[in-house]
Formats: C-alpha cells, sequence, structure tokens
C-alpha cells in the first residue's frame, strides 16, 4: 500500500471507517519517518541516523489497522523547522496540503526525548499556529521519540517532564489538552508497538471527536481540491477518443488555467511563509538581544562583585599588616621598659 495519485477517488465514504489523515511535522533528526513507520509497522519512510535530514520531500504512505480503520500517514521534510533558507518550504506546503486531500485528523508534532527543546521548535510550533490559524491546536497530538533512552535511566516520560521540561515546552503540551504519547521505534516488541499505535490511534479518536468529526480544513484546502477535481476530470475525459481538435484544445487550456491557479496558491503561501518567518526570526533576535544585554549586565554586577570583594580582601590584608606591626611595636616597647 501507499503512495497517492491524483486519479484516486476524491469523495471518500460518510461512515466511522472512511480514511484518516495524520501529518508528521518536527525538527529534523526528532524521528519523524521512524515514528511513520512504526505507526505503518513497516519501513515505508527512509529512516536512518543522519546529521541532515533524510526526508526531502512530501510523502503519503498508507495502512489498515487491525479494527479495518484506513490511515492515511505523511511524512515531511521538516516544513516548520523554523529555517528561511528553504526555497521548497511553500511548494512542499502546497503538496503536503494536495495529499491531505479532505483535510487533516491530527497533527504530530515529534520531539525527541534525546535532544533538548530548543528556541527554534518553539518558533516552528508559533509559525504553525500563525500560518494554518489557531484553531490547528485542536488536532496538535504530541509525539515523544527515543523512549529507549528513559528507560536506559530506569525513568517515566511523567517523571522527565516533571524535572527536565521546559516552560515553552510545558506550553506547547497545555495548549494540545495533554494529548501526548511515547515511542520508541527500535523495539522489536510487537505487542510493545501495537500498544504504541493503540494509544496513539485513540488520541486521533478523541481529536476527531472534539472536533464534531470534521478534519482540519481551511480555504487552501478548498481551492487545491477544486483545482485537483477539474484535472481529475480533465484526465478522465482526455482519456477518451474521438474528441476534435478543438474539445482537446479547450482541455489543453483547462490544465494551463489548473496550472497558473496551482502556481498563484504557491506564491501565496510562500509569501504567507516568508512573513511568518520573517515576523518569528524578529521576535527571536529580539528575544537574543534582550538575553545577550541581561547577560552583560550580569556579567558587570558579577565583575563589579568581583572587584568589591578583591578591594574588601586588600583592606582586609592591610588591616592585618596594621594589626600586626602594632603587636610587635607593642611587644618591642615591652621589652625595652623591662
Amino acid at each position: 500500500m501507499g503512495g497517492c495519485s491524483m486519479d484516486d477517488d476524491w469523495e471518500l465514504p460518510a461512515s466511522s471507517s472512511e480514511a484518516r489523515t495524520i501529518v508528521l511535522l518536527g525538527r529534523t533528526g526528532n524521528g519523524k519517518s521512524a515514528t511513520g513507520n512504526s505507526i505503518l509497522g513497516r519501513r515505508a519512510f527512509k529512516s536512518r541516523f543522519s546529521s541532515t535530514g533524510v526526508t526531502s520531500t512530501c510523502e503519503l504512505q498508507t495502512t489498515v489497522l487491525r479494527d479495518g480503520q484506513v490511515l492515511n500517514v505523511i511524512d515531511t521534510p521538516g516544513l516548520f523547522d523554523f529555517s528561511p533558507g528553504s526555497e521548497n518550504a511553500g511548494k512542499e506546503i502546497i503538496k503536503c496540503i494536495d495529499l491531505a486531500k479532505d483535510g487533516i485528523h491530527a497533527v504530530l508534532l515529534v520531539f525527541s526525548i534525546r535532544n533538548r527543546f530548543s528556541k527554534e521548535e518553539e518558533a516552528a510550533v508559533q509559525s504553525l499556529q500563525t500560518f494554518f490559524g489557531e484553531k490547528i491546536i485542536n488536532y496538535m497530538i504530541v509525539v515523544f521519540t527515543s523512549a529507549d533512552a528513559l528507560e536506559d535511566d530506569d525513568e517515566t516520560l511523567e517523571n522527565y517532564l516533571g524535572r527536565e521540561c521546559p516552560k515553552p515546552l510545558k506550553e506547547v503540551i497545555n495548549l494540545c489538552k495533554n494529548r501526548l504519547v511515547l515511542f520508541d521505534n527500535k523495539t522489536k516488541d510487537e505487542s510493545l508497538r501495537g500498544e504504541q499505535v493503540q494509544q496513539l490511534t485513540s488520541l486521533v479518536n478523541t481529536v476527531i471527536k472534539e472536533n464534531g468529526g470534521q478534519p482540519y480544513s481551511d480555504e487552501l484546502f478548498d481551492e487545491i481540491k477544486k483545482g485537483a477535481m477539474k484535472l481529475h476530470d480533465q484526465e478522465q475525459v482526455e482519456s477518451l477518443e474521438g474528441y476534435s481538435e478543438k474539445e482537446k484544445s479547450r482541455i489543453q487550456e483547462m490544465y494551463r488555467l489548473y496550472e497558473e491557479q496551482l502556481s498563484r496558491i504557491t506564491e501565496m503561501v510562500e509569501l504567507k511563509l516568508r512573513e511568518t518567518t520573517q515576523r518569528l526570526e524578529q521576535q527571536l533576535a529580539e528575544e537574543q538581544a534582550a538575553r545577550m544585554k541581561a547577560e552583560e549586565i550580569a556579567q558587570k554586577a558579577q565583575m563589579k562583585s568581583s572587584n568589591e570583594i578583591h578591594e574588601l580582601r586588600r583592606s582586609l590584608e592591610r588591616a592585618q599588616k596594621e594589626t600586626e606591626e602594632l603587636r610587635l611595636k607593642a611587644a618591642s616597647g615591652r621589652c625595652a621598659i623591662l
């Protein structure tokens, strides 16, 4: 199973067994692809230890769970890694939306126990909210990977979060209404794998229920879907023989209009993404400047304190020296009298 193309049926059956779509988002190295493979129950996405991202483009794979539920899993190349230099981010967001077709049922924010929650990740979550609107929060689930690291230290996730969890990450977890799950993507224990996926799908079902059964969608989804449906119809018409040159010309013109529409949407997405990253860059720069100023003030205070301590030590040494001189002088005077 897996993959996705324009010729798939766009309308899903209106039943509890209809396909559900989840999207994996997170920093490079947090284990998005490995988590996707754990969910799918097979090695479908490229995943290996690397200093650079292995996933280069959005990809959709499908699995059927034990209860018959069809689950679409979309892996991404770190769309919101807060990398303003990425030239393909806009196109990849469009592709992700295109793959999601009828909307996203859950967004998995993937963090690793082994990696500290960074300012860039905090900015990425803010970027996600700014880009897709506040209602995207209602679809977010936090996934922690590298559960084996906790096991090595004989710790639980609750203990780890209670002791190590930075305030910004706590805020993200609170935003997600404490919807979180722990994954060990290295385990060979099939029952543990099944338990992890069951916990995740239970959270996905909770998200769907809390959102009235409606997946996340907005005007971008609607516009891309309309265009893709037109293209789907055109492909069906074009596959039929016996049409005149005039009809073929009309079909080619419709193709051209769709390409223009897709190009316009991509430009709009890239502009919005640039505005978002610029705003977050400015915010990070201001925070960094404030942090540097605070460090400078602390450094000056420490230096002043060190100087004062040094001066006190010198005063104390002088006083001790003077006291010793007076003692010796007094002792010498007593000897002269005797």
